[in-house]
């Protein structure tokens, strides 16, 4: 059982007491100690382990991967920061947003993709978040940006939205790599379901074990241990439990499909490699040198450093050690396709009679 996070001390940065240290105490870093318990307790304080995930992992995020904390696919010397942006554009298309529309981000970080597609769409959008820090951040990068008349952004659990909001409240609803924190993907969607109004769309691009993963193998269950480690993540779970649960909740699946099993000639996971002679171009070079061995090196000792300093809060060096885990975990994953970040699917909820 991971102790409670009693220094409940609020920072000016939104970020709260212990709950940093107290992340890593939800794992057995030894996946042979780790019993059914664990998981259990990591799905019952799934809020967290969220928080002190995100309040410790935050500030390293924007520092290797920008403003949008996510994945994507990439085109033969496509630039890091353009394959994301496309990653979300084309989620906005195939969910056809349209001006006017009121859109939530479940699950919005600190607002990159929320920004990127209430200018592509024209959206009014509301970010919803349960991390004070990233909310924080995402109104202050908001502002900067000029979109504060057109993005908003609350604090809030993605398992209480109709309490939050209301049912039938948004013509649409995106989750891009946000909802596998849940407790469970049936209990999320079903939220996101009630907040649709009659015959409004939902997007997600879900974090999932793929059909080739077999958690009876060893290596299998290490890897997918890693993931949920490095990355906040109570239980990793297979494609047919995200698309039972779509189904289960009512929505009418019009798109589906995994992208990264598509035919790419650059993997979706190549920054994590470090392989800087793998860098689409010469701007990305230094996002892939922060993966290498020099730059793990210089993260790990400078993050030791400046939290030593009080710079950042306790914990955080920790959190930094798990990233390494996740990126190795997701990297060896990706390779052989036991994993993906990008299972893709649109649904509809039915409209009224």
């Amino acid at each position: 059982m991971a102790p409670a996070a009693t220094d409940s001390t609020v920072h000016a940065d939104g970020r709260v007491g212990k709950r940093i240290e107290n992340y890593a105490a939800f794992w057995q870093k030894d996946l042979s100690k780790e019993a059914g318990q664990d998981t259990e307790n990591r799905l019952a304080n799934y809020t967290d382990v969220i928080n002190g995930y995100y309040d410790g992992a935050t500030g390293l995020y924007e520092y290797g991967w920008g403003a949008s904390f996510h994945f994507s696919r990439f085109y033969k010397g496509e630039g890091f920061y353009q394959s994301l942006a496309r990653h979300e554009h084309y989620l906005a298309f195939k969910m056809n947003l349209k001006p006017g529309m009121r859109v939530l981000d479940v699950g919005c970080g600190i607002g990159g993709p929320a920004r990127e597609i209430a200018q592509f769409a024209d959206v009014q959008i509301v970010g919803l978040n349960n991390n004070d820090f990233q909310v924080g951040r995402a109104r202050k990068l908001t502002a900067k940006a000029g979109l504060s008349d057109q993005i908003t952004y609350v604090v809030g659990d993605f398992m209480k939205l109709a309490e939050k909001f209301g049912e039938n409240s948004f013509d649409a609803v995106y989750a891009i790599e946000a909802t596998v924190h849940a407790p469970s993907f049936e209990g999320v969607y079903g939220e996101i379901m009630k907040v649709l109004k009659p015959g409004g769309v939902f997007g997600v691009y879900e974090w999932c074990m793929t059909d080739r993963w077999d958690p009876s193998i060893p290596a299998h269950k290490e890897v997918a241990h890693g993931i949920e480690l490095g990355n906040g993540i109570p239980e990793m779970r297979p494609i047919a439990n995200a698309r039972e649960a779509i189904i289960k909740v009512g929505f009418q699946i019009e798109h589906e499909e995994d992208l990264a099993d598509r035919p790419d000639p650059v993997p979706w996971y190549y920054p994590l490699e470090g392989d800087i002679t793998k860098a689409q171009t010469l701007w990305d070079i230094f996002t892939v040198w922060r993966m290498s061995s020099s730059g793990k090196f210089v993260t790990h000792h400078g993050l030791w450093f400046i939290e030593k300093l009080g710079i950042v809060p306790k914990g955080t060096w920790e959190v930094g050690e798990t990233l390494k885990v996740a990126a190795d975990a997701l990297v060896a994953s990706g390779r052989e396709k036991l994993f993906t970040p990008m299972y893709f699917v649109v649904g509809r909820k039915p409209a009224e009679n």
